[in-house]
């Protein structure tokens, strides 16, 4: 620390002599307005605003690969996904640990073998489901079972996103972290993540604002250091 920076301090406070230091360097200044808050303007995504802001990356990235949302396709909890982006659909089933939805297969996707078919699936959607998946390991090699050869995964997982706090929630890995993480479990197949988002998207995610507060130009700017929403899609050979 400079002489001339401990006096500042000294003299005007830490608070002042960062925005003093700004002004001489011409560093922008923040405008908090109603920004300047310990809580967020809804604790539920934005839901009862508009659109939640990973729903954006979410649908793009369904939409972009709608061609192999096809044929038999498994869900995870409802098949809304695959009624919505899918076509030519010969089926839609779903699974989940609860009954809530009445899915096709009720189980726990870890320990899922004897009652989900191996093999028998081209496409699975597992649209926010991995952060919530404990044991993630033996989830992620059911998945891969089910899907037969030439089939595909999409998945999504949770970057930089609130907590639920009504559910749990406990992997938040990086892109890196899931492509470091997935070869081992999904052998013979073709990887692509990619993360979405950027310190704007991500601060009005944490602060619970809609999709519809932003421009689609502040959404798609990218910036690889502010993943909100990280897309996976597996290709499983042949």
């Amino acid at each position: 620390m400079s002489i001339v920076t401990s006096l500042a301090k000294r003299m005007f406070g830490p608070r002042m002599t960062t925005t003093l230091r700004c002004l001489v360097r011409g560093y922008p200044l923040p405008r908090w307005g109603n920004f300047r808050r310990t809580t967020p303007f809804s604790s539920v995504y934005g839901f009862e605003r508009g659109t939640p802001i990973d729903r954006h990356y979410l649908h793009a990235f369904l939409h972009a690969h709608r061609d192999l949302i096809t044929g038999a396709v498994l869900e995870v909890q409802n098949a809304s996904h695959a009624r919505r982006f899918g076509h030519d659909l010969a089926r839609t089933d779903t699974f989940d640990i609860v009954p809530q939805f009445s899915p096709t297969y009720l189980c726990d996707l870890a320990h899922s073998e004897g009652v989900l078919p191996g093999d028998a699936y081209d496409c699975l959607l597992l649209p926010n489901t991995l952060q919530h998946l404990r044991e993630l390991d033996l989830c992620l090699r059911q998945a891969f079972r089910v899907v037969r050869p030439g089939g595909v995964i999409l998945a999504s997982a949770a970057g930089l996103l609130p907590l639920p706090g009504d559910a749990p929630d406990y992997w938040r890995l990086t892109p890196a972290g899931w492509r470091e993480k997935l070869p081992a479990l999904w052998p013979g197949s073709d990887i692509v993540v990619t993360g979405h988002g950027n310190c704007l998207a991500a601060t009005a995610a944490q602060m619970g604002l809609a999709t519809e507060e932003l421009t689609t130009a502040e959404l798609d700017a990218d910036d690889p250091r502010y993943p909100v929403l990280t897309t996976i899609l597996c290709r499983k050979h042949r």
